[in-house]
């Protein structure tokens, strides 16, 4: 929180300074792409390739009323790249939620241009995308979502090789979409407005 002055009052959370100007959350999430901005990006392969995976992405009812469930406007902030074959299959979740319930905003942005924002998330500024930071609707950070569903981390985590080719193969045709949407569900579940399973 930055202090009064000049009868000015700032209170975000999420507060950066960046070559003596400050960069908020929100700031980010007003200048970002939306889903149909961010795929029309790209005229080619990577755009076909993130619109198939959405239109391949199927939720199971029980997860569907969770998401409908939000009762509340939850923000979305990604950061992202059309071409990262991990945006390509992750991104299309939230755009599947957002169709599913209007009180999920969504708006994506470049992480080029955004690594000193996103350092704090990262050991080594090893930056990785997609990167979803969650928030209410003032900003309050929920929580972040990292390149890969959790199981597919705790697969690699695991070590056996074969397992995780297989489970990456999956994952490269959207078929741990489902996996995504639990990690986000679990994120906004922090704040009691939905019952994450």
């Amino acid at each position: 929180m930055i202090s009064e002055s000049n009868g000015f009052h700032l209170t975000f959370n999420m507060l950066l300074k960046l070559g003596g100007i400050f960069v908020k959350t929100n700031d980010l999430f007003n200048s970002g792409l939306s889903f149909t901005e961010f795929v029309n990006t790209d005229t080619g392969s990577y755009r076909e390739k993130t619109l198939e995976i959405l239109d391949t992405i199927e939720f199971d009812e029980e997860y569907i009323k969770d998401i409908e469930n939000i009762n509340t406007n939850i923000n979305i902030l990604v950061f992202g790249e059309i071409w990262c074959s991990d945006c390509m299959i992750n991104i299309p979740v939230i755009e599947k939620m957002k169709q599913y319930n209007g009180n999920i905003n969504v708006s994506i942005v470049s992480k080029e241009g955004n690594e000193d924002f996103l350092k704090k998330y990262f050991v080594k500024d090893h930056i990785k995308t997609p990167t979803l930071i969650v928030c209410d609707e003032n900003f309050k950070e929920l929580g972040i979502f990292t390149e890969h569903p959790k199981k597919i981390k705790d697969i690699i985590d695991q070590g056996n090789e074969s397992n995780i080719i297989v489970a990456m193969r999956k994952y490269r045709k959207g078929e741990y979409a489902q996996e995504t949407l639990k990690d986000i569900l679990d994120i906004i579940g922090k704040m009691h407005s939905v019952s994450a399973t």
